[in-house]
């Protein structure tokens, strides 16, 4: 199956498949930044661009399945924020420009994903003196994915010159989530951060 085809089942019926909250981590690692630029990567429903947005960013989000963005579209009008939604497969094409901010939340896939070749091109996007926030499940009884890397794997993937970079987070974090229907539980987050310098 190819990777359009798994999410656009995934997403398939308008089913709201996460919480639509922001994830916690990528509130903490940004909610001191001073609103510019931002550029959601593999946004799903919509819950952290729409988040960005209220906080007053101006929001470019992408996601490969065309189900997500009409659902996130429908939740970013009910919320009052405007998003610019992209439908891009990241393993060819992502959004042209620079931003003040690039985020990729919980960028794993059952179906095969570049997900090295994807960061990297995400590095690339992030305007100097913006943010690099890459924030993923840790293995866990829920999350036993033999892709998962841990935050030290995130930071050896991406390889950026320590003269150009610099690492403001590289840590496991816990943190209570609750996907829609469950009570929230302990989860585990792999959470990488870091600013471009120039």
């Amino acid at each position: 199956m190819s990777a359009e085809s798994f999410w656009e089942e995934f997403y398939a019926g308008g089913k709201a498949r996460w919480s639509g909250q922001p994830n916690a981590s990528l509130v903490d690692e940004v909610a001191e930044l001073a609103p510019g630029t931002a550029l959601d990567l593999g946004c799903g429903q919509g819950g952290d661009a729409i988040w960005l947005a209220s906080e007053g960013w101006t929001v470019t989000a992408t996601d490969i399945s065309a189900n997500a963005l009409e659902i996130a579209a429908r939740h970013a009008a009910e919320a009052g924020v405007e998003v610019t939604w992209e439908r891009h497969d990241l393993a060819v094409s992502e959004p042209a420009g620079s931003f003040d901010l690039v985020a990729a939340s919980f960028l794993h896939s059952d179906v095969e994903l570049p997900r090295e070749r994807i960061l990297r091109a995400a590095a690339a996007s992030v305007a100097p003196g913006g943010t690099l926030v890459i924030v993923g499940h840790a293995p866990s009884p829920e999350h036993h994915h033999g892709d998962l890397p841990s935050p030290e794997a995130v930071v050896a993937e991406l390889a950026l010159p320590e003269d150009g970079w610099a690492l403001q987070t590289c840590e496991l974090r816990e943190r209570l989530h609750a996907f829609r229907g469950e009570q929230p539980k302990a989860r585990v987050d792999s959470v990488v951060r870091y600013l471009r310098r120039r």
